[in-house]
């Protein structure tokens, strides 16, 4: 809302001001002041005359059309008329007497009420000049009153009365009113019935403190409605809708309430919109809108929605307080007095006038100002203050035209302040109804005619430079036109859609539509437009090829006013079509396999009262009512404006939308964000539809989609559009039209061979016939196996005989039509040529198919013999069998493999007593069950039974022989047959009878049989005092204490089993009372006999006790050392070892250190035997030295030693050791053979020695003897060697792969060179299985013996 003018003569200054708008029209506001003057002024503000008065103006009123104000003075009886329409100002003796108070025209006809201060009425028809007086009508200065809209006057008096007369002036009804009357107004009360009477309510403000409503029909019931004191006084109140009335109050309260009779006497709405005060309160029924006016500002609110203030002004400057508010009837301008004597006029509605060429707009922003402004580009907005109140307003790239009636003025757009420069103005020969500019001509509309004229131009040229269309006034009156940068477009009343060329002004073509055309709008280049017929249907025409693209838009609304193309430079397609309340969006798709196509993508609200000037990229600019422009979104281009929330089914809606506008490369970006494999297969179809093949490819490939990427790549570089358009019609599935574009292309040869590929046969044939009949016979035969396939044989049959070709070529086709014919025939019943032909046939296959066909039509005979001959041996023997041709079936029997057959085949023999061939065939059919049966029943052969039942395991079988065998009283065998057959019981019995309990033992302790036969036997053994076999079979069952009573009652010959099973059964028991039990048996402590501590230690072992198994593997290795049995206590102590290291048990010392000697022992066979005296001399040293651990063997060791030593070059170490010989205890026991050498060693010494090698500590690196095996300066126990029995060394080390015992890499593959076996675990081995460790950490980590034992 803006200021238009304001009107301060200095005249009125200090004094409240009369004032009243033209009815209307409201081209005028008349004025007065404390001067004796009426000044009128336009509605720009321009004062257009002046009336002068014998005294101060004291009413005024204008007629019901706006033509005459009518005015009264003080001091004066006469009554002033202006007319407007000439300007002119006439007077009218009154005939009154008394001063005149009140003047009112009527609403619906030419009557003026005057009254006077003495209560005296005059009724004045204009028309006639007749004047009625009416004197009396009431006793006091009548104030205020009011015009029905059916002639009748109420008038309100300062007599406090009330008076409602007749347009004669009679008095119809009269009341009395508790105060002084204000304001009275006429309206309807609102009802639940509509009443047919008219305005029958009388509305009155009484004292200013009291609204009363008196209703004609009902005198004796008025209603008065009083309001609460804060609110003030009324002020002023106005009707409004269907029956509300808004009321302001002194106090600054704005309250409306309604007159409906439920509703009286509630406030609907209430607001305190002025802080202390509220001077008047008016109301536009154009604009839906309600004013107030108080506390120096103005507020005005939407009576749709009371609490929308939509604009509030402040008066800053008007210190004296405001007055009255007046509205024109159009709602366009408001007036508003001052306290302090002036007028202000402010613009509330604008007329919406606009117009764009390109991206610039040029719109109304005030009654005689238009704002030119390009946002796209980004240009500053010019304004341009023009002389006249325009009715339309053109732009083009360099000029504005505004104009109205016959007029126009043209400005030039410059680039210098103030933006433009004014041209010209034209009158053309009628009133102008539209005009269009392009960068040189401006084309205007007037009469049905067109002008075309150069804007800027010389005036002699002008003449020149001029046309009118249509030439000829027989083409028709011209009701729209449209200008581009090169045509001129028309649309007539008779249907011809018109482009004319500029540059030459010739029509260059026409197109002629049914009805007239009222509308033409084209796009931004000319190439298309859409025009809009007198039936609102909307039409797209492509003026350059008008026979072929004219479409009707779908969906088009009736309503629609108008269309505006998208002016991006990337949517020439796009256009928007509007009407008042929606944008509807429609898109051009101009290559598609169905040929050009026009869509709507959708609608979107459209703002009250905006109108479109502008649409660009999915952004719509419109033109409000206050002089704006506003941007509008659509909704059809939400894509754009995406977030990272949208939910799947919003992305799937934007995909939808991106495609139908054609916009491919936000599409692929939707998909790529989020798309689902849906979205991308509505992209790729999308890119089918519109022939994007590049795309598609792109498209199908990102979803993985690789039959199609091939199918599309096959066809990429097709050229030809329609052929095109078909293979992709074809990709979418759409065959009707896929064979539409093939057979309109140059190939349509591809339309048969897709019918072919889809299998629609009566299509390929009928395209055969046209196209290629060579390939008829082809055709008939593939439908032919298809109408086979569906169970139509007559059609099939006639197919296959169309089919042949009688073509050596095509042999196999025509084999395959044979068969075929052959097939039908038997299925129709014509088995013989059936049979005929199949037998001829070359194919086994035709045999085998006819044979099941005869079959299943129980013509047997006739299936045998086709299956025979096409050696289907199984198939016939079973038709054979069928007809119980049972010759044929032994004939075909040597070729049949089924099973079943020989079965059947081997039941017939036996039912003839045949038993041989029966047994035969049973056994080829593999039922061994009947082969045992008719080998023990009919040919006593019990032996092949017997071997059966044990290869095949057959349970009845076995069940078979061992009744067999019992009825030969054969109980062992028979028991044997019984188990094999799961019939422990009867098997258990029959052993008890007959005393063959420990054949049933054997053979039950096999581990299959269940607990209960188990402990049977176990009671049976108890029973005959068999413990051995009583504890195996209690032990079995798991009843250990039972099974250890007996194994240790068992005497002393099975005592070796015996308690080896007593083991078995504590380690299985792990009890600690049985263990306890079996320790004391074999300590001896039970009967004073200790048994052999290899037992102690397998109880360990079995009781997983490996510390204490240790100690006794210590024991006994010791035992067997005493003995002399170095390997046996060597391997004790081995397999000990491993047992600990595999439970992860520290060694022993004791047990590391004999396992270390033992194998020094061992090793010396082994250096000795390879020549290698030195490393056997060292070992034997090592033995000598503990040689109280080799009791048995003391002189032999020494005098190995000694031999050794000296052999070595020990000289001193062979003497040492020769000493100890001379002892008396060995001298004796000395081999004679070495005596006087060891003799002659001691007599004479030498002690020269050999020095010992030296090789680092594998723990700290130390130098150290080579046969070292504790570290004197880490004090580690070092790992010894296998093969030398050096200490180890890191860089040299390597590890037995079976028993991972440690061995020096170089020596250990130089022993292995001559032997075969690991020296420690006897394992076999080879040097290429022995690998160099190269980090021995690990290893290290481990030897550490256990030193507290």
């Amino acid at each position: 809302m803006k200021s238009v003018f304001v009107l301060a003569e200095k005249a009125w200054a200090g004094s409240n001001l009369l004032y009243k708008w033209q009815k209307s029209l409201g081209n005028y506001i008349a004025v007065a002041g404390q001067d004796n003057t009426v000044k009128i002024f336009d509605r720009h503000g321009h004062k257009w005359t002046e009336i002068n008065l014998p005294g101060r103006c004291v009413g005024m009123d204008w007629d019901k059309d706006g033509d005459i104000l009518a005015v009264i003075a003080a001091k004066s009886s006469s009554i002033f008329l202006w007319d407007a329409s000439v300007s002119k100002t006439s007077q009218i003796d009154s005939g009154m007497r008394d001063q005149m108070s009140f003047i009112l025209w009527s609403k619906t006809s030419p009557l003026l009420a005057v009254g006077t201060v003495k209560g005296n009425l005059l009724i004045y028809n204009q028309q006639t000049s007749r004047k009625i007086p009416v004197l009396g009508k009431h006793s006091k200065k009548i104030t205020c009153g009011c015009w029905s809209s059916q002639n009748l006057l109420a008038l309100g008096s300062d007599d406090n009365t009330l008076s409602i007369s007749n347009h004669e002036g009679d008095t119809i009804r009269q009341t009395t009113v508790r105060g002084e009357p204000a304001e009275i107004y006429f309206s309807v009360m609102k009802t639940d019935e509509r009443s047919a009477q008219g305005e029958s309510t009388v509305s009155v403000s009484v004292d200013k403190k009291i609204l009363m409503l008196f209703n004609i029909n009902d005198p004796g019931n008025p209603i008065e409605l009083a309001f609460e004191r804060r609110y003030g006084n009324i002020v002023s109140y106005c009707w409004y809708g269907d029956g509300y009335i808004l009321i302001g109050f002194s106090h600054g309260y704005f309250v409306v309430i309604s007159t409906h009779i439920r509703e009286i006497g509630y406030e609907l709405y209430q607001a305190h919109n002025h802080k202390d005060c509220l001077n008047s309160v008016a109301i536009s029924t154009a604009l839906n809108k309600a004013v107030s006016c108080g506390d120096n500002s103005i507020k005005i609110h939407e009576l749709s929605d009371r609490k929308d203030i939509s604009s509030i002004i402040q008066l800053d400057d008007e210190n004296k307080g405001l007055d009255q508010l007046s509205w024109t009837d159009d709602g366009q301008l408001l007036a508003l007095s001052t306290q302090r004597g002036t007028l202000h006029v402010f613009l509330t509605k604008l007329p919406i006038l606009g117009d764009s060429y390109g991206t610039r707009l040029a719109y109304l922003t005030s009654l005689l100002e238009v704002t030119v402004c390009n946002q796209v580009e980004e240009e500053s907005p010019v304004t341009i203050e023009v002389e006249v109140e325009p009715t339309f307003i053109a732009v083009g790239p360099y000029h504005v035209a505004v104009g109205m009636n016959n007029r126009a003025w043209f400005y030039a757009l410059v680039d210098q302040e103030p933006g433009f420069n004014k041209l010209k103005d034209i009158e053309y020969l009628g009133t102008i109804a539209s005009m269009c500019l392009n960068s040189d001509y401006a084309a205007a509309l007037f009469e049905g005619k067109v002008q075309l004229h150069v804007i800027e131009g010389k005036d002699q040229d002008e003449k020149k430079q001029m046309k009118l269309f249509p030439d000829d006034d027989r083409k028709g009156r011209i009701l729209c036109h449209a200008l581009t940068a090169d045509f001129l477009y028309y649309g007539t009343d008779s249907g011809s859609v018109v482009s004319v060329l500029v540059e030459d002004w010739e029509t260059v073509n026409s197109y002629s539509h049914s009805v007239g055309v009222r509308k033409v709008l084209p796009d931004v280049i000319g190439t298309r437009l859409v025009f809009i017929d007198n039936k609102n249907s909307g039409f797209l025409l492509s003026p350059a090829n008008a026979i072929e693209s004219c479409f009707e838009l779908p969906n088009f609304s009736p309503t629609i006013t108008g269309v505006l193309w998208d002016n991006w430079h990337a949517d020439r397609g796009v256009f928007v079509a509007y009407d008042d309340d929606k944008v509807y969006t429609y898109a051009l798709h101009k290559t598609t396999i169905y040929g050009p196509q026009v869509v709507l993508v959708g609608s979107t609200a459209l703002p009250f009262s905006q109108k479109p000037l502008l649409f660009h990229n999915g952004e719509l600019t419109c033109q409000t009512a206050s002089g704006k422009i506003s941007e509008v979104e659509l909704s059809t281009h939400s894509f754009l404006k995406r977030t990272a929330t949208d939910s799947s089914a919003e992305l799937s809606r934007q995909l939808a939308q991106a495609l139908m506008l054609k916009r491919f490369h936000e599409a692929w970006a939707l998909c790529k964000s989020a798309g689902t494999n849906a979205d991308w297969a509505e992209l790729g179809k999308a890119c089918l539809v519109h022939m994007e093949v590049e795309l598609a490819i792109q498209v199908y490939r990102m979803s993985g989609n690789v039959g199609m990427v091939l199918s599309l790549q096959s066809i990429q570089g097709t050229e030809e559009m329609n052929l095109l358009a078909g293979h992709l019609a074809m990709f979418l599935e759409d065959y009707n039209r896929a064979q539409d574009l093939y057979l309109s292309s140059s190939s349509p040869v591809a339309a048969l061979e897709m019918r072919r590929d889809l299998l629609h046969w009566d299509s390929a044939l009928m395209l055969a016939k046209r196209l290629a009949e060579d390939q008829i016979p082809f055709i008939s035969k593939e439908y032919a196996v298809h109408l086979e396939f569906v169970g139509d044989y007559v059609t099939a049959l006639a197919h296959y005989e169309k089919g042949m070709t009688h073509n050596s070529k095509f042999q196999e086709h025509d084999e395959a039509c044979q068969a075929g014919v052959a097939r039908m025939s038997i299925r129709m019943g014509d088995i013989r040529r059936g049979a005929a032909q199949a037998i001829q046939h070359p194919s086994r296959v035709l045999k085998k198919e006819c044979g099941a066909i005869l079959e299943s039509m129980k013509q047997y005979s006739e299936a045998a013999q086709l299956y025979e001959k096409g050696q289907y041996y199984d198939k016939a023997a079973s038709v054979y069998i069928r007809c119980k041709n049972w010759t044929k079936v032994g004939e075909l029997l040597p070729n049949v493999s089924s099973p079943k057959i020989h079965l059947q085949y081997a039941k017939a023999k036996e039912a003839d007593g045949k038993y041989k061939d029966a047994a035969r065939a049973y056994e080829s059919a593999k039922d061994w069950d009947n082969v045992i049966r008719v080998l023990l029943d009919h040919l006593n052969n019990p032996e092949e039974a017997v071997r059966i039942v044990r290869e095949m395991q057959s349970i009845d079988g076995a069940k078979m022989v061992a009744r067999f065998f019992l009825r030969l009283n054969d109980y062992g065998s028979a028991i044997h047959f019984l188990v094999l057959s799961h019939c422990n019981d009867e098997a258990f019995q029959l052993a008890q009878q007959h005393g063959q309990m420990e054949v049933y033992a054997d053979i039950i302790g096999q581990p299959v049989s269940g607990n209960e036969d188990y402990q049977s036997i176990a009671l049976y053994f108890e029973g005959e005092k068999k413990h051995l076999q009583a504890g195996k079979f209690f032990q079995k069952c798991g009843q250990y204490s039972r099974a250890l009573k007996h194994f240790l009652l068992c005497p002393n010959s099975e005592d070796n089993l015996a308690i080896e099973m007593a083991i078995e059964t504590v380690g299985q028991a792990k009890d600690n009372s049985l263990t306890n039990q079996l320790i004391d048996y074999l300590m001896g402590e039970s009967d004073g006999m200790p048994k052999d501590a290899k037992y102690l230690f397998r109880l360990y072992m079995a009781l997983q006790q490996y510390r204490e198994a240790a100690r006794t593997a210590i024991i006994i290795a010791r035992e067997e050392q005493c003995a002399g049995n170095y390997r046996n206590a060597h391997d004790v102590l081995f397999s000990m070892y491993t047992e600990l290291q595999a439970q992860k048990i520290k060694i022993p010392a004791e047990m590391a250190t004999n396992l270390m000697i033992l194998h020094s022992y061992l090793l010396v066979k082994i250096h000795v035997k390879r020549g290698d005296h030195l490393k056997g001399a060292r070992m034997l040293i090592r033995v000598s030295n503990n040689i109280s651990k080799f009791p048995a063997h003391v002189v032999p060791i020494l005098t190995s030693a000694v031999i050794e030593c000296h052999r070595a070059g020990l000289k001193n170490s062979a003497f040492s050791f020769a000493a100890m010989l001379m002892r008396p205890e060995y001298r004796n026991d000395i081999d004679t053979k070495y005596r006087k050498k060891i003799e002659a060693m001691v007599r004479r010494p030498d002690k020269s020695e050999l020095e010992e090698e030296t090789t680092p500590c594998p723990f700290c690196g130390f130098q150290l003897p080579q046969n070292e095996l504790l570290c004197i300066s880490c004090k580690n126990n070092l790992p010894y060697c296998i093969a030398t029995g050096r200490h180890m060394l890191k860089e040299d080390w390597s590890i037995c792969p079976h028993c991972e015992f440690p061995a020096l890499h170089s020596q250990f593959i130089l022993l292995l060179e001559r032997e075969t076996s690991c020296p420690m675990c006897s394992e076999s081995l080879s040097a290429s299985q022995v690998i160099k460790i190269s980090d021995c950490a690990k290893y290290l980590q481990t030897y550490e013996p256990d030193e507290t034992q």
